[in-house]
């Protein structure tokens, strides 16, 4: 096996970043090869690639895309695709789900969920996934899934990539070395990872005194338009989440010849045939179209500094652009550690009802509009499309009579995954132990305060 970070551009970039094998910054056109002279000069395709490699763009839009949204990259590889391909047949896709899927009818009623727990037995990422919700048309690249993975195993001699989809992974519990062909990404709790359509990987636990350390974390899979940063606005250039603290990995590649199998989700199934070598196997690469990791603790909030409460959209890390301007098909927003400063202000989220429906999870801390208890990190809620919700009893009253002194919230990460669909529950997720049945009625005990005597 060959298991490079080793030598020429990739080992000196390395160097150079300290060590972390990642390149900075957001969509940028990256180039980097781990065998010197791997990565052709001022062509693509040329007519014999070094080392005897094949060139293979890997495009994620329309070739006729405009230049600003126009995404490629070109892969200097051992084999090409086509190579590793091989008679497809139809696997369980266990408990995946993608839309449309409608095999619940649901109240219109806010959900919520405690943590699914881990597996006892060996389940690797694949068998470990388990659909909450989807919303939209996978085959018309609208909408996306929420699902929760559960992984007590690594892959072993199996690669998976996803047609249908780019993925994003939040973890929870436990990290994840993500061995994709561009490189490898290692994450933890605290930070994400977005890997584009189409790329293949192996999702690794990383080994621990006891073993594989087991992984809980939630998963957003993204039919539409691919995430991208979203525009400030009049906040100007800086703060949110800033391009040079994204980091895409180094060329890193396998040259195995072994039996394994290879999944790929395409059209809603999952489909597999036998493989004789890793597909994990580009010496080299350079393009924009690539995965990526980010470190969540590095996004700089902004937030009003006299009184009111802005809208939840300052906290927009991420968001993946439908054909209506300003509608996304997915935000990804956080509520991270922040100062509250507000005067004469309730600071939590207010009550409303939204156009947008969302999927909220904790991964660490305490959220600020539920502190009465019932979600905690690793569990998740649901508030559809114009379905009401807000702070609960406990978060009312505390804040309606707190001092307000500027306040720092600490420890705390929360997130959204916010679309313009209507997100459909799957049965595993309406019939799950774990789903909490009383929950729909938290705003049941907000006691009546008016008194027309009292201004």
């Amino acid at each position: 096996m060959n298991l490079s970070l080793r030598s020429g551009l990739a080992a000196a970039q390395a160097e150079r970043l300290g060590s972390t094998g990642y390149l900075s910054g957001f969509g940028n056109g990256f180039e980097t090869e781990a065998l010197p002279g791997a990565l052709p000069i001022g062509r693509n395709s040329p007519q014999k690639c070094a080392y005897g490699l094949y060139a293979e763009q890997l495009s994620g839009s329309p070739f006729t895309a405009p230049r600003a949204t126009n995404e490629r990259s070109w892969l200097y590889r051992i084999r090409p695709t086509v190579a590793h391909w091989g008679q497809f047949r139809e696997v369980g896709a266990g408990l995946w789900r993608t839309a449309p899927c409608a095999e619940m009818v649901m109240p219109p009623a806010p959900l919520r969920w405690d943590p699914l727990p881990l597996p006892q037995e060996g389940v690797s990422f694949l068998e470990g996934i388990r659909t909450i919700t989807t919303a939209g048309d996978a085959a018309a690249q609208a909408g996306m899934g929420s699902h929760i993975y559960l992984v007590t195993r690594s892959m072993r001699d199996a690669y998976f990539y996803n047609a249908d989809g780019e993925m994003m992974f939040v973890p929870e519990q436990g990290a994840l070395r993500l061995w994709t062909e561009f490189g490898i990404i290692d994450i933890a709790p605290g930070e994400i990872a977005v890997i584009p359509r189409g790329v293949k990987l192996r999702v690794e636990l990383p080994e621990g005194p006891a073993g594989e350390q087991p992984a809980r974390g939630y998963l957003c899979e993204n039919y539409g338009g691919a995430f991208t940063l979203p525009e400030r606005g009049p906040i100007g250039a800086n703060c949110m989440a800033n391009p040079r603290d994204f980091m895409t990995p180094v060329a890193a590649f396998e040259d195995r010849d072994a039996p394994s199998t290879m999944t790929i989700k395409w059209g809603g199934r999952l489909w597999q045939t036998e493989l004789a070598h890793s597909p994990l196997d580009v010496v080299a690469w350079h393009g924009n179209y690539a995965p990526y990791k980010y470190d969540l603790r590095r996004y700089s909030p902004v937030g009003p500094v006299l009184f009111d409460h802005a809208d939840p959209s300052i906290f927009t890390v991420l968001t993946s652009p439908s054909d209506t301007p300003g509608t996304a098909n997915i935000d990804f927003v956080i509520f991270p550690d922040r100062w509250l400063v507000a005067e004469n202000t309730f600071r939590p989220p207010w009550y409303h009802m939204n156009i947008m429906s969302e999927f909220m999870g904790l991964i660490y801390g305490v959220y600020d509009a539920k502190t009465g208890g019932g979600f905690v990190p690793g569990g998740f809620s649901l508030h559809n499309c114009m379905l009401p919700h807000g702070p609960d009893l406990a978060a009312f009253e505390g804040a309606s009579n707190a001092d307000l002194k500027p306040h720092k919230l600490e420890g705390t990460l929360a997130f959204m995954f916010e679309t313009r669909f209507p997100q459909h529950v799957t049965r595993y997720a309406a019939e799950a132990p774990q789903f909490q049945k009383d929950y729909a009625g938290y705003g049941l005990g907000l006691r009546k305060h008016f008194d027309p005597s009292r201004p």
